[in-house]
């Protein structure tokens, strides 16, 4: 479906770097959508259960085969699964996604795979330091000038975060998407960072 959001998980997942993102598309601060804009897909390199770090088991809905080709946004979870070879599984998702328009994010180590395959050489972008963008990317990463020491980047139609900036992703990502109004996204936003008690004083 066209409107599917689709997760990439891999084994080791950080599971609190999807959290904002997917409650933000299913819900509003009342309940869940009753016609949502989006729909959260998650996908896995096989249909088998993937394991998050804090041991949480997400049953996929699709695996890297079975994937559909028209999605609105394909978003990379961080964690421990990208320093593994199953990482290199990802790369012709990442580049079909890019030369087809798609919205892309990668958080994380996510983002540092970004530079790795040099997904990134054509925009402003952020991960977990320049430092291991450098490490990780090799002779890959060649657009380092273009690196912002912020928490989450958005450039044209890619969306980079390091791992503390879960929320950050989020906003970023709902606004790419235009999943409500920018008023609604950024009260969102505030509301999380700040907390009820900051917002709303006795």
């Amino acid at each position: 479906m066209k409107n599917e959001i689709l997760y990439v998980l891999l084994p080791d997942f950080a599971e609190h770097e999807i959290v904002y993102l997917a409650e933000a598309v299913a819900s509003d601060e009342y309940a869940l959508k009753e016609n949502p804009k989006y729909v959260n897909k998650m996908v896995a390199p096989t249909m088998e259960p993937v394991k998050s770090i804090g041991g949480l088991r997400v049953l996929p809905d699709y695996s890297f085969d079975t994937m559909p080709e028209d999605y609105v946004a394909l978003v990379l979870i961080g964690g421990f699964g990208w320093l593994t070879p199953l990482a290199d599984e990802v790369v012709p998702l990442v580049r079909r996604a890019v030369e087809s328009g798609k919205i892309v994010g990668a958080i994380c180590n996510a983002a540092s795979f970004m530079a790795k395959h040099g997904f990134v050489n054509g925009v402003a972008h952020t991960g977990n330091g320049v430092e291991q963008l450098r490490l990780w990317g090799g002779e890959n990463y060649t657009n380092e000038k273009m690196y912002e020491h912020k928490q989450a980047v958005a450039d044209q139609r890619v969306v980079t975060a390091n791992g503390s900036a879960t929320l950050e992703f989020a906003k970023e990502l709902l606004l790419l998407l235009e999943n409500d109004t920018p008023e609604r996204i950024e009260m969102f936003y505030q509301f999380n960072k700040q907390g009820f008690c900051a917002l709303f004083k006795e």
